[in-house]
């Protein structure tokens, strides 16, 4: 029962605070709006750059999944920012598990500049010789942070754009409002492959690889 009620209390107090109305007459500001608008159109910009730009810092993929969300449409891709280019071999399968940094922000709303965040491993400035990473299953992640992951090598640090559609999609998620495009700083410090044997990916069955 208590639970209950504090399951609702937060939900009404989420919704007053990130929801609420605007009018010149009570003077209440709009933090989300025309969301599901902004952050397709947010996208859009971000995928056409990632798209025209021919030397090497962005990169477009197209989801892991082999079903189109919306074929022919950037709905069905990802774009990344390069912050770092690691030299670690191989990449994390979708069955693997990863050691990483990351950061998870919402695109510009009324209130953030920079977009609110949502989710990190780190305060403040990241550096990775004083923060600690955290270790995901890759598959129990959404398909955008998936696709990611599954493209990225060790020592790689890259600014991800995950279009709703491949993040929670029309659905609210623990505070995210729906439609919402997500932006992750990503940096791959390690994975974790069961049952790799020691003349694959230079490991021996059961470590995590670092290199």
């Amino acid at each position: 029962m208590k639970k209950n009620i504090l399951f609702v209390f937060s939900a009404l107090l989420l919704l007053a605070t990130a929801v609420v109305s605007c009018s010149e007459d009570d003077n209440t500001v709009v933090e989300f709006p025309n969301w599901q608008e902004t952050n397709i159109a947010y996208f859009n910009d971000v995928y056409a750059k990632a798209k025209a730009n021919a030397d090497g810092s962005w990169k477009v993929f197209k989801t892991w999944s082999k079903e189109d969300t919306i074929p022919g449409t950037p709905a069905d891709y990802i774009a990344v920012k390069v912050l770092e280019e690691g030299t670690g071999s191989g990449c994390p399968m979708y069955t693997d598990s990863v050691r990483v940094h990351y950061r998870g922000r919402l695109v510009p709303s009324t209130s953030y500049e920079e977009g609110y965040v949502f989710e990190q491993t780190y305060s403040g400035e990241f550096n990775p010789k004083t923060c600690t990473p955290v270790n995901q299953y890759v598959a129990s992640m959404i398909d955008g942070y998936v696709t990611a992951l599954q493209q990225m090598h060790i020592g790689d640090r890259w600014l991800v754009y995950v279009p709703y559609q491949l993040a929670y999609g029309e659905s609210e998620h623990m505070g995210i409002p729906a439609y919402s495009t997500l932006i992750f700083d990503i940096s791959l410090v390690a994975y974790y492959r069961p049952g790799a044997k020691p003349n694959k990916v230079r490991a021996k069955k059961g470590m995590w690889i670092e290199e």
